[in-house]
């Protein structure tokens, strides 16, 4: 279906998401020269930690909740045949977010509110970046609500059906959203932003940190569904093939919905404010939320190895080298598995109680962290962008050969540049710090470590300015596109109820989140922890 509507609204959101992304890798840039030590002319602290916080907000808040915003509302309208339910309503939602960026990117650029993307207190931001995260929280609503009525008013017209793999996903993610971003919505509401604006003196920090806890790891998933749905619905068609399985792409997406929730707690293992047991708890949590990520990659790899095979690969292996890698799409599916099997191995690690005590607060777990969100999210936002933008702006790919040296470029830098991160993270270097110029000799060790980090650096820089220019140069100067025919979807095994509605995994989730952060939240009250009259207030 071609809904100007939504074309409009993916092509307006994709504009906020990938200028955000573009600035946020030169300030990702200036921070691993600085770090490295390497160009003391560059040092400074207040600058660091001011462009470590925008960046992370960049990357974290606007690439991701843009793009997502702007990618469902493609999804709903083409998957389900309709147009955008309520236009002003995601306009709205639309102007909303952007003031809040705008608000909050001006005390982020003033150095007013250097506080990294999870902005833990006691560190305090300016009142105005409370206010715009919030704004652009709210925003996001919005379009949760759009997605939730688009599912219904169409199953209510289409009695019985399935509901499309791609918005089932759409759906799923923005339940999560919901659920998820309610813990920072009530710590900004009720906490941060009356401290900021002085109707408080103090904060209650363990508090604060639970109540964050319960997005900072859910949030995750938010940005990783997209790519999901892309790994399911169109690798498999790019690749020569179809998807392996309908009911398992669908499992995956609950699996992750129900079990991505309520598991913050592993981020706060070093934390005295939780007990052991509710650590423990949470640890089983986030082991059993690799059920889907293995659940993916099984079905993933089977759709390659079905299409490898269509077109003639033999033997064992023989289907890979089949597989068409000149296609953008196929080759960020390859590449984005990689390095979420070696993301996931440092997940591990990170998620267990005893081992996380020997890279916590280490460069360890930026490397983690950039090799998932970077590496597997990023790389597959930036396939969805090739498939699409053409689509959306009515204009072939500007290069054939461009997009695949840009995501061969992504994949190097990234690679160059967290696997020191993770070594020197094993070698004791700490993060969140500005420079690692400590005269001593165990700290040579990170020299060339830092090096590479510095190239690794620059090779992602390089291949986000090439993403950028082809994503321009099309819009510009690409030859006029034809109007594909629709894709027909292969026909599929309606999917038992529970795998074709969420009515069932809504009250399993309300139970679960009450299990895990009802008496963890509530002991802060009932317990009396935090007690302002005893510092004098």
């Amino acid at each position: 279906m071609n809904d100007a509507t939504s074309t409009r609204l993916t092509l307006f959101n994709f504009w906020v998401a990938f200028g955000a992304f573009g600035l946020a890798c030169f300030f990702g840039m200036y921070q691993v020269l600085e770090r490295s030590g390497l160009f003391a002319f560059l040092q400074s602290p207040a600058v660091y930690f001011a462009s470590v916080s925008t960046h992370g907000v960049l990357m974290a808040f606007v690439l991701t909740t843009f793009f997502i915003m702007g990618f469902g509302y493609y999804t709903a309208a083409h998957s389900l045949g309709q147009p955008v339910w309520n236009p002003r309503l995601a306009w709205t939602g639309y102007g909303v977010c952007v003031g809040g960026v705008v608000l909050a990117a001006i005390p982020l650029l003033l150095g007013k509110a250097s506080v990294l993307y999870t902005f833990y207190p006691p560190i305090q931001a300016n009142v105005f970046f409370y206010i715009g995260a919030t704004l652009l929280v709210v925003g996001s609503w919005f379009w949760c609500a759009i997605m939730l009525v688009m599912l219904a008013r169409w199953k209510k017209d289409h009695p019985g059906e399935t509901v499309p793999l791609p918005m089932f996903a759409t759906v799923a993610n923005a339940l999560l959203w919901l659920w998820t971003s309610l813990g920072v919505a009530l710590e900004s509401v009720f906490q941060l932003l009356p401290w900021a604006l002085g109707l408080t003196d103090t904060i209650d920090v363990g508090l604060a940190r639970t109540l964050f806890a319960w997005t900072l790891h859910p949030i995750v998933y938010f940005w990783l569904i997209p790519a999901y749905i892309a790994l399911y619905c169109y690798v498999p068609q790019a690749a020569g093939g179809k998807l392996f399985s309908d009911v398992l792409a669908r499992t995956a997406f609950v699996l992750i919905l129900v079990l991505g929730l309520p598991i913050g707690f592993h981020h706060l293992y070093m934390d005295p404010e939780q007990a052991v047991g509710w650590k423990f708890l949470h640890m089983v949590g986030t082991f059993a939320v690799a059920i889907p990520t293995l659940l993916t990659g099984f079905t993933v790899i089977a759709s390659l190895e079905l299409a490898g095979r269509r077109q003639g690969g033999a033997g064992l292996f023989g289907w890979i080298g089949a597989l068409p890698w000149k296609n953008p799409m196929v080759l960020a599916a390859i590449l984005s598995l990689l390095m979420l099997v070696l993301g996931g191995f440092g997940g591990i690690v990170n998620a267990s109680y005893a081992m996380n005590a020997m890279v916590h607060n280490t460069a360890w777990v930026p490397g983690h962290f950039h090799l998932i969100f970077a590496g597997t999210v990023v790389t597959m936002y930036l396939a969805i962008a090739y498939q699409l933008w053409p689509r959306l702006v009515g204009r072939k790919l500007y290069s054939e050969d461009l997009p695949l040296v840009q995501l061969w470029g992504w994949f190097i830098g990234m690679v160059v540049m967290t696997t020191p991160w993770h070594i020197l993270g094993l070698l004791g270097q700490p993060r969140r710090i500005s420079a690692v110029q400590y005269n001593s000799v165990l700290t040579l060790s990170w020299d060339p470590y830092e090096s590479l980090m510095v190239i690794g650096g620059f090779i992602l820089l390089v291949s986000a300015c090439q993403f950028v220019y082809i994503l321009y140069k099309t819009q510009t100067a690409g030859e006029t596109l034809e109007a594909e025919p629709a894709a027909a979807d292969d026909a599929v095994r309606p999917p038992p109820a529970w795998l074709n509605g969420f009515t069932l995994w809504n009250r399993v989730i309300l139970v679960l989140m009450v299990l895990s952060y009802g008496y963890p939240i509530l002991q802060f009250f009932v317990l009396k922890t935090y007690n302002p009259s005893a510092w004098g207030y």
